[in-house]
């Protein structure tokens, strides 16, 4: 996900999704993520292309903290293909959807990296002053 951002990514609102014939999900342009027909608004799978356990162990972590989501995993297909499906089933008493599930998990796994880069800005900048 490096250089993308949120305003990158295209998710239709969950009324314009046609669940039953899969849509496809814009990351810069390129066709990147795939809702997988089959899903309906409170669960949903979608498959990431080019992508593997590094980020499908922290994404499904991040989509877990939220309290809406009753289900979160990843599987990779087959070792020998770029493919990451992960499934997100959300509570059916929430107006959270799988989709928005989704979203947040992302925008706070990229807030979490963010914090994460900083912080080692400031050590690396911390370090090189004290050895200079």
């Amino acid at each position: 996900m490096s250089g993308d951002s949120m305003d990158d990514v295209r998710l239709d609102q969950p009324e314009d999704i046609n669940y039953d014939h899969g849509e496809e999900i814009l990351l810069g342009g390129n066709k990147k993520l795939v809702v997988l027909p089959g899903g309906s608004s409170h669960a949903a799978s979608f498959q990431i292309e080019k992508e593997d356990h590094t980020l499908g162990n922290a994404l499904r972590y991040f989509v877990n903290k939220n309290p809406d989501v009753e289900f979160c995993g990843y599987t990779i297909p087959h070792p020998s293909e770029t493919k990451m499906n992960i499934r997100i089933q959300t509570w059916e008493d929430t107006s959270t959807t799988a989709t928005d599930a989704l979203r947040k998990g992302l925008t706070d796994m990229i807030e979490a990296c963010d914090v994460i880069s900083e912080k080692f800005a400031d050590a690396r900048d911390e370090f090189n002053a004290q050895n200079s």
